[in-house]
């Protein structure tokens, strides 16, 4: 059995790079190597969501999260163009993207 992670990161606030960030990760758009390797790292799901400039990443992972797996050249690539569109959260170190959060409450148990 797996869990669910959650990380955030934001956008550049500028509508017409938000909007080719999204057509970058419309279905099918992702490159087939990237989502490969997301998988082979032990991602069962993964949606992103946006509101404004703001992301968040939720992600379901295999209990043995995150599994060794070689990176390949198309991964690096994707990442470097990410980097146009993407800023790093005020708090990030250098380099940093994706966030981890912090869940702070659950309705089950309440």
């Amino acid at each position: 059995m797996g869990q669910r992670l959650c990380f955030a990161l934001d956008l550049v606030d500028d509508a017409a790079l938000i909007a080719e960030y999204e057509a970058r990760h419309a279905p099918g758009a992702v490159w087939p190597a990237v989502t490969a390797y997301i998988r082979a790292r032990g991602f069962l799901d993964m949606e992103i969501w946006r509101t404004g400039d703001r992301m968040v990443m939720i992600a379901e992972v295999a209990a043995d999260f995150p599994r060794p797996a070689p990176e390949p050249p198309e991964n690096t690539d994707w990442e470097a163009l990410m980097w146009r569109f993407q800023k790093a959260l005020p708090h990030a170190a250098q380099g940093e993207k994706w966030l981890p959060m912090t869940r702070i409450f659950s309705l089950g148990e309440q």
